[in-house]
């Protein structure tokens, strides 16, 4: 058999992106963004019902972990997932949470 070869690199980044990943609002936030849904940070706020502050906090750490990227329009910052593959890691979470 083969010696399984591991790039310790990718597997960093994978695992800061799953941490930055691994809070409530931010699931959130992601489930709201899946399907290439674009929204900008009042409408974040709004349909999760929190603080402005907390909304930017959060997407600003999903942004440096590069979960979502963001792109300016006038005044308003739109937010939007780098990679819609992220979702299918919640929908799994929730599969296997619905077998307990």
């Amino acid at each position: 058999m083969d010696k399984l070869i591991l790039d310790v690199d990718k597997l960093e980044a994978a695992a800061s992106k799953l941490r930055a990943m691994a809070h409530p609002m931010r699931i959130a936030i992601i489930e709201l963004l899946q399907d290439g849904k674009t929204m900008n940070v009042t409408e974040i706020y709004e349909e999760l019902n929190l603080e402005q502050a907390a909304a930017s906090h959060h997407l600003n750490v999903l942004k440096s972990k590069k979960v979502v990227t963001s792109h300016r329009d006038g005044k308003k910052i739109f937010y939007s997932l780098r990679n819609d593959t992220l979702t299918e890691i919640i929908h799994c979470i929730n599969k296997c949470n619905a077998l307990d």
